[in-house]
């Protein structure tokens, strides 16, 4: 659907908007960011997400220049907003994965609240680059090979299978992560935080804090769940203007995602079991493709359903416990 003007317009839009979430960042100074000014920006972004759907909407049900009746403009604008509510929701619920290994660690790191920001906002910079090429490589291989669509099936069921298996302890991994060992054994790295500097000069020196170690960390966390995403994005839909702005709308809100979740993430220790459900399922969908047509609003229900069951599960069990 995406014309190179709808492309370039939604990019300056992008720009826009990662600027205005870094000036909030600044002005909030250096406070920790509460929940309910985690979840007044929430709020904006699936504000922002839906209007865009709704312009994507009118755009489509009055393009005349479109060879199509009124009657089949009308129907594509439905099927078109239908697969960016979609490919939104699935987005948004593997964004909230991110938030699990952001919080392990910045857990692991010990990096205080007021230092977590800004290492944030550089993350979803680097989430919005890397969602972008990795969507451009995948559009233009599922156009020329239509068989890699079964590629991206199969590797999403192995991996919605693999996260239902018990794991180990996630924080020996990290101890033994060779990322963090290799950037230890080359970089000069102090022992405390200075601010949210990534470096400091001392004696005439650089050295690297370990505010930089997690940046680099969150950046490859990042490029391992764009590997994730955007085989899942596809199988909604292989329009690559509505897999790029699904996906990049779900992923500008991530960073007020993580405070509005960060001090209530143990409560929804099950929701990991309905994202593998998520993913086993979509999987499937593409390895049928031939087999059997299920539709996007059917696709959206089962999501939707798989999502809100996993959450009511893990608050029951967690009120249980408590309990």
């Amino acid at each position: 659907m995406g014309s190179p003007l709808m492309y370039g317009g939604f990019f300056a839009a992008v720009l826009v908007m990662v600027l205005i979430d870094m000036f909030a960042l600044n002005r909030a100074g250096q406070h920790k960011v509460s929940v309910r000014e985690a979840l007044g920006w929430s709020a904006i972004w699936f504000t922002i997400a839906m209007l865009f759907n709704g312009w994507l909407w009118w755009h489509i049900r009055s393009d005349t220049s479109l060879a199509l009746d009124e009657a089949a403009r009308h129907a594509l604008a439905d099927q078109k907003a239908l697969e960016f509510l979609t490919g939104y929701l699935i987005e948004k619920s593997l964004a909230v994965d991110n938030i699990f290994v952001f919080l392990l660690l910045f857990s692991f790191f010990k990096v205080p609240d007021i230092y977590q920001r800004r290492v944030l906002v550089y993350g979803v910079v680097g989430a919005i680059v890397m969602r972008a090429i990795m969507i451009a490589v995948g559009a233009v291989l599922v156009a020329e090979f239509a068989w890699i669509l079964y590629v991206f099936g199969a590797f999403l069921v192995f991996t919605g299978l693999k996260m239902m298996l018990p794991e180990k302890e996630e924080k020996d991994d990290l101890t033994n992560n060779p990322v963090l060992k290799w950037l230890r054994r080359h970089l000069r790295v102090t022992e405390e935080f200075h601010e949210e500097k990534f470096f400091i000069i001392r004696n005439g020196v650089r050295w690297a804090t370990p505010l930089f170690l997690v940046l680099v960390m969150i950046e490859l966390t990042d490029l391992v769940f764009a590997v994730d995403s955007i085989p899942a994005i596809f199988s909604v839909t292989q329009d690559p203007f509505i897999v790029m702005t699904s996906n990049i709308f779900a992923i500008l809100g991530l960073r007020a995602l993580y405070f509005l979740l960060a001090d209530i993430a143990d409560r929804f220790h099950l929701l990991k079991y309905g994202l593998a459900a998520v993913l086993t399922f979509i999987g499937m969908k593409m390895l049928l493709l031939e087999v059997f047509h299920i539709p996007v609003v059917v696709s959206l229900a089962v999501v939707f359903l798989l999502l809100t069951a996993s959450i009511v599960a893990s608050l029951l069990v967690s009120r249980k416990t408590a309990g």
